[in-house]
């Protein structure tokens, strides 16, 4: 149909563990699947896997992980809780070269942490 490959966006349902303990295995399945037989990106809700659970954080920062090694390319979350996830991910995956767009991002959000605590003073 003419449409390259890299604008092609898959999302897989994220159901909550909270009500099926085997959710997260299947969505992290489907993204193994597609990944390998299409190539595609793979866009997820990844938040929606702790609805309902306490410690949600915890939850979501694991499961982000799993699927960014799976071949998860981008995803629904904030930025500000899970964006230090996705980068140390990448850098473990051996995704960043001499761990700089880590560095980077972690001074950008130390300079922002503490612009906001100045801001509160």
């Amino acid at each position: 149909m003419g449409i390259p490959i890299e604008d092609i966006i898959i999302d897989p349902l994220v159901l909550t563990v909270g009500s099926d303990s085997k959710a997260a295995m299947v969505t992290l399945q489907t993204i193994e699947l597609v990944r390998k037989e299409f190539g595609v990106n793979i866009n997820l809700g990844a938040s929606n896997v702790s609805f309902g659970l306490p410690d949600r954080l915890s939850i979501n920062q694991a499961f982000l992980a799993l699927a960014i090694q799976l071949g998860a390319t981008c995803s629904i979350t904030d930025p500000t809780k899970l964006g230090a996830t996705v980068k140390a991910t990448d850098l473990l995956l051996g995704r960043d070269e001499n761990s700089l767009r880590y560095i980077k991002y972690f001074r950008a959000a130390e300079k922002l942490r503490e612009a906001e605590a100045a801001k509160a003073a």
